[in-house]
């Protein structure tokens, strides 16, 4: 295993009828590398298939590793820690060593933390990633299928770890995310970071934790990054009871048939979009960006590309929001398989009645402006130009 973390078995028990094991850690300590004890625990799938999806939680400041696993014992107790009954499960612990750890190993979103360590990778980081990495070793898992969440604490640290790490990662949830201050220090030090997974947060404009998410909404859009983002006024809040009533979207796109092996669209400056809370003063109380945009993969060549791009209809989902007829976004296509493009490549495209060509930019992303989505599912198909 990498990283200097070294694995021993600990004991096995059953949680809600599933086998669960626990394990031990021996990793360098975050502050001078001496031997350092963790732990952290598998939950199995209630039925075996040749390859299955990992589930991987990161638990709040509140929450160690066995309080979270609890929490699994009750329903809409932490629903994010809830795993799907086809999945494994993957749960880490940083309590045992809370000075030295906390997921992100710098400063939380309100300021606490040593500073000196934010410009470095930290040993919590490494090993969360290592231990990911020995459980897909492991276990029968799908290496395309692997997702990180998190609460409070645990989604920043999700949103850290998580964002930078696209060649793990196919896609990362976050509750009330506690700052995303770390997300940001790890993009300031990753010069060729890999097409980043695709982001859903859901957090509350009356939540001090969640301040700072101005960054976050303005960090996507700029940076082009796949995000699905989801406010009302629940506060710090953490179980669907309290969330789904005040904005039944939060769980409305399927964020777990993401897969790290298929292209994915990203949407920005959608018509449909609302000004969210922590950017705009006139933003409405209960809101979202990119909810209803949806995609299916058809085909990737290493001379053309095709994806279906539609809206969800009122038939396909049940919500209390309106849901748009159309809605016009900017279209960047990211982790394209085999239609490899060249940075200031020109790609030809065509969307139903619309077409042009586009110019890929220095990273060689591709962005098409304003395509205008319907619920019906339309392919935009790309082509090399010949020139």
């Amino acid at each position: 295993m990498s990283s200097g973390i070294g694995i021993s078995p600990k004991k096995d028990a059953v949680l809600n009828d599933r086998k669960l094991e626990f394990f031990h850690h021996h990793s360098p300590s975050a502050r001078d590398g001496s031997p350092q004890t963790d732990s952290f625990a598998v939950l199995h799938p209630l039925r075996r298939r040749r390859k299955h999806g990992l589930y991987v939680v990161l638990h709040s400041a509140g929450h160690d590793l066995f309080s979270c696993l609890g929490c699994v014992m009750y329903p809409h107790n932490h629903d994010i820690y809830h795993p799907p009954e086809d999945m494994y499960a993957l749960y880490l612990d940083c309590r045992a060593h809370q000075a030295e750890d906390f997921w992100w190993g710098g400063i939380n979103g309100k300021g606490d933390g040593d500073p000196v360590r934010r410009d470095h990778i930290q040993p919590v980081e490494e090993r969360v990633c290592a231990t990911v990495e020995w459980v897909m070793k492991n276990y029968p898992v799908d290496p395309q299928r692997v997702y990180l969440c998190g609460n409070s604490m645990g989604g920043s640290g999700a949103l850290g770890i998580g964002m930078c790490r696209g060649d793990l990662f196919a896609a990362v949830k976050v509750n009330v995310a506690a700052g995303v201050e770390h997300m940001l220090d790890r993009f300031r030090g990753q010069s060729d970071m890999p097409d980043p997974p695709v982001c859903i947060d859901y957090s509350a404009q009356n939540d001090d934790w969640s301040i700072g998410h101005d960054k976050l909404y303005k960090t996507m859009r700029e940076q082009k990054f796949a995000f699905y983002g989801y406010w009302a006024d629940f506060g710090h809040a953490n179980n669907d009871t309290v969330m789904l009533p005040k904005n039944d979207l939060i769980h409305s796109f399927d964020w777990l048939s993401v897969r790290k092996d298929q292209a994915y669209p990203v949407f920005t400056g959608a018509s449909s979009d609302d000004r969210d809370p922590w950017e705009y003063s006139d933003a409405p109380a209960v809101g979202q960006v990119n909810a209803f945009f949806r995609w299916k993969n058809v085909s990737d060549r290493t001379g053309s590309f095709r994806m279906k791009l539609f809206l969800v209809s009122k038939e396909t989902l049940k919500t209390r929001f309106p849901i748009p007829g159309e809605a016009t976004a900017d279209v960047s296509l990211r982790r394209l398989q085999n239609f490899q493009i060249r940075p200031g490549e020109k790609i030809r495209w065509s969307f139903g009645g619309q077409n042009g060509i586009a110019e890929a930019d220095e990273q060689g992303l591709l962005t098409i402006p304003r395509l205008t989505v319907s619920a019906k599912e339309t392919v935009l198909e790309l082509s090399r130009t010949g020139s």
